[in-house]
């Protein structure tokens, strides 16, 4: 397969987060690699949620091997972290579900051992200003990629694309948080996953020329509908297994998004404090 498309290109985006939960279960969860030109230049990090690296007994990332700058289809390399809870950056409120881990260390980790990474980063120049945000309609499709119920390609390595639409304006923050609802099918395991407002054709409803994709931020929740017939939103179980926050409940296909903005702010704090 040639990789000479947009959509192409977002395969190779994602990386899949393999976790051993507390009680020996496994989990699974997606993890994406993201791009920022700083004041010290351009860094790369893989940005997934806090709670699938928080308090896990250990983890790895794994991605597609590369040669000569493709991919190599189907090759995997699992990238096994050491104390892997404490090589995430988190939010510093803990509040806010997003964990980075820069990676230089991991690609020099993976040289180490004669392996090349391919992968597909996405800039931070996709995050769309205030401006652009305020253009959007209150209704937009959206594209997530990722890993729903563990599934994925285990062949070619490859994830699941999944479409949805927004289910509130990406320009309001929904119950007062840079969060916004999208309405699509959220599973155990898309945790994690990058939503992207994807038009390859570049036209805007109003009939005005706009970029094909933009960044718009990261699932972290899903909304159930408890016995009581409530609806609260829980975090999207890393776990494929049957647990608490799913016990007696049903999903209803309400997912929450953290805004990219939040992720671009992590990244910055991140970059104060340490330099490579």
């Amino acid at each position: 397969m040639r990789i000479d498309t947009l959509a192409k290109r977002l395969m190779f985006n994602t990386v899949r987060v393999d976790t051993v939960l507390e009680d020996g279960s496994q989990g699974s969860g997606t993890g994406f690699v993201v791009s920022h030109q700083g004041p010290h230049g351009l860094r790369r990090f893989i940005v997934t949620n806090r709670h699938l690296v928080e308090d896990v007994r250990s983890g790895g990332l794994v991605f597609t091997q590369g040669r000569d700058g493709q991919p190599l289809i189907g090759t995997r390399f699992e990238l096994e972290i050491e104390e892997f809870p404490h090589a995430w950056f988190l939010h510093p409120d803990p509040e806010v579900d997003l964990a980075i881990v820069p990676m230089a260390p991991l690609e020099r980790a993976a040289r180490e051992q004669g392996v090349q990474l391919y992968y597909h980063g996405i800039d931070t120049a996709l995050v769309p200003d205030a401006a652009t945000v305020g253009a959007f309609d209150a209704l937009e499709e959206v594209l997530f990629i990722g890993y729903p119920n563990g599934v994925w390609d285990h062949v070619n390595l490859l994830p699941i694309q999944r479409r949805g639409t927004t289910a509130t304006p990406v320009g309001m923050d929904f119950e007062g948080r840079p969060e916004f609802l999208i309405d699509a099918a959220v599973y155990p395991g898309s945790s994690g996953s990058p939503v992207f407002l994807f038009r390859p054709e570049g036209v805007s409803p109003a009939g005005g020329a706009r970029a094909p994709l933009y960044f718009l931020g990261v699932i972290a929740a899903v909304f159930f509908r408890e016995e009581e017939n409530q609806l609260v939103a829980g975090p999207v179980p890393a776990s494929t297994q049957p647990c608490g926050v799913v016990r007696q409940s049903e999903m209803i296909d309400l997912g929450l998004v953290i805004k990219s903005k939040v992720v671009v702010e992590l990244i910055e704090e991140y970059c104060r404090r340490w330099r490579e």
